[in-house]
């Protein structure tokens, strides 16, 4: 039973943020047995203050409340709480809590306290909170902590290398895609709430370029190597590899190595671009950046790190894939070339993330009189980063251009490699890589 009982008793609300509170009591007076029933509705309370919220009751008359109501109905500031009891002289805190966005407390007579989230469901004793997720998904910000926040944990991934352009077929009669990008590498922190400051400044990795045409008649352009995403000091996530520009002679075409969790993968060129640090030559495991490929694999797959950018041997093969990061991105496709005959040979598709097993990403375009563009990747989600573009068609039809590599998509995937033309036709521009990504989980 909460009671006022002299005419120095009231009810006071103190809050720390400059919220949206709103209030409701609901009271009986007793007037020497007179009963009668009364409630206030209190202003809402958009700053940080002291706020009486039940009045004293008149001389000889005592006050029973029977229903406070306190709602934080701000969109987004959570707000400290303190519900006081003072006589005037001496005054006790009865409650206290941390409200976010949508939450209320609720007293009444006949059960006492009790805090509820914002959907209404009530919150158990002792928890501090709904949890407050911020998402930054391809572009930075700042972060700011959660009044009663206790531990953040911190998920982040850093952008994809772009993929290499496609070489114009010269007077040679080999002509090469461009490589795909490497995927950047995925990393997690957890940190004590109180071992951060009240905000940390994100930066987002910016994408690779993509690799840009050669003239006619000239090989293609490399593809850029992804940035890193940031957690203010406290977390780095690495980038991928730029995949090589396609030669317009039997040269190898690498892929972009993945990144690392200590470093960011390195661009192809006649071989593959080293991961990143801790480096792996071949499938990764924990945070080992993979090496981009040069030749049909199947062994560019990471567990945290990135994943390698597809690329292609000297004498082209079809179906050469980018390779697939249980979390980290996935590394780009190549794109299509041309063998000594000249011949089309097909690129390759993407690696994904979610996967240990090469392709699966964004979709090789197709070769002939009118290529296409490889299809982008998937945009990362908290389960999972973006999976790497697929490599552009190809095409031996006079006078025709190559497709371009799709986009590696958001949250670290490879750009696939461009597709080979015929000069006069240019080679197709490679694919964006996928920017970075970071996730902030408070509770």
């Amino acid at each position: 039973m909460l009671l006022l009982t002299s005419t120095s008793d009231k009810i006071r609300l103190t809050t720390s943020a400059a919220a949206a509170v709103d209030v409701h009591a609901s009271y009986a007076d007793n007037a020497s047995g007179t009963i009668t029933f009364g409630r206030t509705n209190t202003a809402q309370i958009t700053t940080a203050t002291t706020t009486d919220v039940v009045a004293s009751p008149g001389a000889s008359t005592s006050r029973t409340v029977q229903l406070l109501t306190v709602r934080n109905a701000h969109a987004s500031v959570a707000c400290d709480v303190t519900v006081i009891h003072t006589d005037g002289t001496n005054a006790e805190t009865l409650y206290q809590a941390t409200l976010a966005a949508g939450e209320g407390l609720l007293y009444s007579e006949s059960a006492g306290w009790q805090r509820f989230n914002a959907a209404g469901l009530p919150v158990a004793p002792g928890n501090a909170g709904a949890a407050d997720v911020q998402v930054f998904s391809g572009a930075g910000g700042t972060w700011t902590k959660p009044a009663g926040a206790q531990v953040v944990i911190v998920e982040a991934i850093g952008a994809g290398g772009g993929g290499g352009a496609g070489a114009s077929l010269a007077t040679a009669t080999v002509a090469k895609g461009g490589g795909g990008g490497g995927g950047g590498a995925w990393i997690r922190g957890v940190f004590a709430a109180s071992d951060l400051g009240g905000t940390v400044t994100v930066t987002v990795g910016t994408a690779g370029t993509a690799g840009v045409p050669g003239a006619a008649g000239a090989a293609g352009g490399a593809g850029g190597i992804g940035g890193n995403t940031t957690f203010g000091s406290f977390l780095t996530a690495y980038g991928g590899g730029g995949g090589a520009g396609g030669a317009i002679s039997a040269a190898v075409t690498g892929g972009g190595g993945g990144g690392g969790v200590g470093g960011a993968g390195a661009s192809g060129s006649t071989s593959g671009g080293a991961g990143g640090i801790p480096t792996a030559a071949s499938n990764g495991a924990g945070g080992q950046g993979v090496t981009g490929t040069v030749a049909v694999s199947t062994t560019g797959n990471a567990e945290y790190g990135g994943g390698a950018g597809g690329g292609t041997a000297s004498t082209p093969v079809a179906s050469s894939l980018g390779g697939s990061s249980l979390r980290g991105g996935g590394g780009g496709g190549p794109g299509g070339s041309h063998s000594a005959t000249p011949a089309n040979v097909a690129g390759g598709a993407g690696g994904k993330s979610g996967s240990y097993s090469a392709g699966g990403g964004g979709s090789v375009g197709t070769d002939g009189a009118s290529p296409t563009a490889g299809a982008a990747g998937a945009a990362a989600t908290s389960a999972k980063g973006g999976s790497g573009g697929g490599g552009g068609g190809t095409s031996v039809t006079a006078s025709t251009a190559g497709a371009a590599g799709g986009a590696g998509g958001v949250g670290g995937g490879g750009g696939g490699g461009g597709g080979a033309g015929m000069n006069p036709g240019l080679g197709g521009a490679g694919g964006t890589g996928g920017a970075g990504y970071c996730i902030v989980y408070t509770y």
